[in-house]
């Protein structure tokens, strides 16, 4: 009986400690799911760094600084309706 007990003990300490190294808070299942977690944010801060240096290039070229005339014009004709006399729109 005492010969049986050391060995089981063993098995169920050694079954227990790979339970919690695929299923714990360290373990394996964590460790893919805070990986593919990272994978989304990095993602999203490539995304919003892009977007941050177009409006710092938007921002540039309508400062007094740097003057962009096509700028100027698109920003015309988006915000405040203006057209030239000879263009025509197309509904």
């Amino acid at each position: 009986m005492a010969g049986l007990l050391v060995p089981m003990g063993l098995l169920f300490v050694g079954a227990y400690f790979t339970f919690a190294a695929v299923q714990g808070d360290y373990g394996l299942f964590r460790r893919i799911q805070i990986e593919a977690e990272r994978d989304t944010y990095q993602a999203e801060l490539d995304a919003l760094v892009a977007e941050t240096a177009q409006m710092t290039l938007l921002t540039r070229r309508l400062s007094d600084d740097y003057l962009d005339l096509d700028l100027l014009d698109q920003q015309a004709r988006d915000r405040l309706g203006y057209m030239r006399a000879d263009e025509v729109i197309l509904p």
